[in-house]
């Protein structure tokens, strides 16, 4: 919907492109960050924001949403619940509400039915398990996105075990359809039950159409939620003993999660032609291990003259509960079962063969820690600094054995990669410096040195210092220093050096990574800032004027052996992605400034300036990763899609269950790729096919601000390594993935 004449153009930086809705308490928006990303930001009716009480209820909201994380949910961004009017900004989920899809569709059946079934009882699992109480699940709170349902809205949730809450001013708070009847009749004893019941109402609208417990008016539908049995009629008979269990008027009476989902799938078998994929049972509680015969692609049209079915219709316009709820199916129907049982669990599937995968380096096993653990020697304790500020979540890189890791408020910390053991941590720059925020990036390790950008906020201001450090990857001690001026560029690693901007910051001086010693100095671009482009070892400077506007940005690669300069020029928005056959590979946007999307792909000779315009047959979207002359993009909502750089041809697609998925890993020796999310959930595709060869659960302990925060997957000998935006590092034989890891 437009935006009305009295409606706010931004809100904390956001521009506000359109309305979504509005409900009892505020006005939810479609938004824009300055990056271009599409956030909703729910506003809080100006007659409210001055009433102790909804402002409470807003404070709480934000608190509950940030608890939770998954695949099931939309993760909280940003907020300000002190301001004027207090705002919360969430993930955008593009498409309907089950209200909505009901009503424009009629109700749904067969695979939809329990496609959306296994989505609630992940998503409450999720909910639950951060110890939050939803309690208005309806058909308006649940979005039916491409990748599966969202649950949203959690303005009147409570924490399980906080059993105050802000409804004992005579309000009936809630949608009574929905409610449970300790919610009408003693909203102090509501627990996680009261969610199971409203799904239970959920699954008897969806199904039919309208409620169990539907009256003339809310007062009488109340009544008969406390006092009627539900009304069933229309039901697939096969659901009638479950929902009448969750419909149970005491809450001991109605099922837990476990035996919910249990039974949605010996009650909801799958059927019709729109199943996207089979399921390979697995004995494990951590992997869902899922085969698909082909790559998830566009069911395409009906034959001539034949009405698609209602099924196929709701698959076009909400898509598919992800992959999870479908592993979810054979995790539930064996149960956990055999924890230990490493022959079965993350066995290869479809497209997979014997010698896929690298044996694991000898005395490796599974481990999982933070990167805030007890280290050996220097700075024991992780916790000890405040963040920057600059939402980095910690960058890794393996070498040697070991994981070398620093971020936002994360000191630099090497990790013994067999084992996840804290080897050292070293201190800020200069050491015992307590005050202000701090924020390390890893540049690069080699030589035996871990190179280290620290950037000291002593206000948490505009006024910063920066310095580049370099440590001994062995003890971790402090090789040598420099303060450097990043008003021009910041350092970076290329070809074994690191590059580092001088004391004036109009040229640089590429040093050795463990004296320090000046190899050569080579002049910037004057009045321009020129920032590092990740083109493999030998890497790019994209510069642009610093202070007026451009239509050209200039490539500028200096060579290793001398510093010799080699000068490109590029219109302004493509984005330099790597190189392939001695060619840079840029991507061209689209003409719509506010896409983020790309048309095609220009490849362009360094040496003669000669290009070459490669189309693609749709604009594509997401974090885009060159390897190996293919391309893939990972988007959003956890699609995949593979390019081939020659062509522009699009090789394949696969939807995974993925939340805010990283950077592709490419793996070409197993002929892998790998995704991960902030939750830490990891996803390995096939190169040839883009068969999804497994998905595990989420392994990070914390998730606050997932949209967006990276992770990331890292190779080390036949394992891997991932590290989540909160810190979290764990390991997996990616022949095993469902081994359970030792704890750290």
């Amino acid at each position: 919907m437009p935006l009305q004449k009295d409606d706010p153009k931004s809100v904390g930086g956001y521009k506000l492109v359109g309305r979504l809705g509005s409900g009892g308490m505020g006005i939810v928006y479609r938004g824009r960050a300055r990056s271009g990303r599409e956030v909703a930001v729910k506003v809080v009716h100006a007659q409210y924001a001055q009433d102790a009480v909804f402002r409470a209820r807003f404070r709480q909201e934000i608190e509950a949403v940030r608890k939770v994380s998954g695949a099931f949910t939309a993760p909280v961004l940003d907020a300000d619940p002190e301001a004027e009017r207090p705002w919360m900004a969430t993930q955008y989920v593009p498409g309907p509400s089950l209200a909505a899809l009901i009503r424009d569709q009629g109700p749904v059946r067969g695979t939809a039915l329990r496609r959306l079934a296994l989505g609630l009882v992940e998503a409450l699992r999720e909910i639950h398990r951060a110890g939050v109480v939803h309690r208005d699940l309806k058909p308006a709170n649940v979005l039916m996105a491409e990748d599966g349902p969202r649950v949203i809205d959690f303005g009147i949730s409570r924490a399980a075990e906080n059993h105050h809450t802000l409804t004992e001013t005579g309000q009936m708070i809630g949608t009574p359809p929905f409610m449970s009847p300790e919610q009408l009749t003693d909203a102090r004893s509501v627990g996680p039950a009261s969610d199971v019941f409203s799904v239970g109402a959920l699954l008897v609208y969806a199904s039919t159409g309208r409620g169990p417990f539907d009256a003339d008016s809310p007062y009488l539908t109340a009544y008969r939620v406390v006092h009627d049995a539900p009304v069933l009629d229309g039901v697939p008979e096969s659901l009638h003993p479950l929902l009448e269990r969750c419909l149970a008027k005491d809450p001991a009476d109605r099922p837990g999660l476990d035996d919910l989902a249990r039974e949605f799938v010996a009650a909801l078998p799958e059927t019709g032609t729109d199943d996207q994929a089979t399921v390979t049972l697995r004995r494990d509680e951590a992997a869902l291990v899922s085969t698909r015969p082909a790559a998830a692609a566009d069911p395409g049209p009906p034959a001539p003259g034949k009405r698609p079915s209602r099924a196929r219709r709701l698959w076009a316009t909400a898509g598919t509960a992800s992959a999870l709820a479908l592993g979810l199916t054979g995790y539930l129907l064996l149960g956990p079962g055999l924890a230990e049982d490493d022959s079965r669990a993350g066995t290869q599937t479809t497209g997979s063969t014997p010698s896929r995968w690298t044996t694991v380096p000898a005395g490796w096993k599974p481990w999982q820690t933070t990167v805030y653990a007890t280290a050996a020697r220097g700075v024991k304790e992780g916790r000890g600094i405040a963040a920057g500020g600059s939402m980095n979540g910690p960058q890794c890189q393996v070498y040697e054995g070991a994981v070398h890791c620093a971020g936002d408020g994360v000191l630099p910390v090497r990790l013994d990669a067999l084992t996840g053991r804290a080897r050292w941590r070293a201190d800020v720059l200069p050491a015992g410096t307590g005050k202000g925020g701090y924020s390390f990036s890893v540049l690069g390790v080699t030589d035996d040195a871990m190179l280290v950008e620290q950037t000291y906020d002593p206000h948490q201001g505009d006024d910063v210092e920066v310095t580049l450090a370099a440590l001994d990857t062995g003890t971790g001690r402090r090789l040598w220093q420099r303060t450097v001026n990043v008003e021009a560029v910041r350092p970076y690693v290329s070809g074994g050096l690191v590059v580092v901007p001088d004391d004036g910051g109009r040229s640089v001086t590429a040093r050795a990574p463990r004296t320090g010693a000046g190899r050569w100095t080579a002049p910037l671009p004057e009045g321009q800032y020129c920032s590092p482009a990740d083109t493999g070892d030998h890497r790019y400077l994209e510069c642009v004027p610093d202070l007026v506007p451009s239509e050209e940005t200039t490539l500028l690669r200096l060579d290793p052996a001398d510093g010799s300069a080699r000068r490109l020029t590029v219109p302004v928005g493509e984005r330099l992605v790597g190189t392939s056959e001695g060619r840079l590979v840029l991507l061209e946007p689209t003409e719509d400034d506010e896409d983020e999307a790309f048309a095609g792909i220009r490849l362009l000779d360094p040496d003669t300036g000669e290009d070459r315009a490669v189309r693609f047959a749709e604009p594509l979207e997401g974090n885009a990763t060159l390897s190996d002359g293919t391309l893939w993009f990972a988007t959003s909502s956890g699609q995949v899609t593979a390019v081939s750089v020659r062509s522009g041809e699009r090789l394949w697609q696969t939807r995974t269950s993925l939340e805010q998925p990283s950077d592709v890993t490419h793996d070409p020796r197993a002929r892998v790729v790998y995704v991960s999310s902030a939750s830490g959930r990891v996803a390995a595709l096939d190169t040839g096919k883009g068969t999804l060869l497994w998905e595990i659960l989420p392994r990070a302990r914390r998730v606050t601000n997932q949209g967006w925060s990276r992770s990331e997957v890292l190779l080390h000998e036949g394992a891997l390594v991932v590290a989540t935006a909160e810190g979290d590092l764990f390991t997996l034989d990616p022949a095993h993935p469902g081994r359970k890891p030792v704890t750290g």
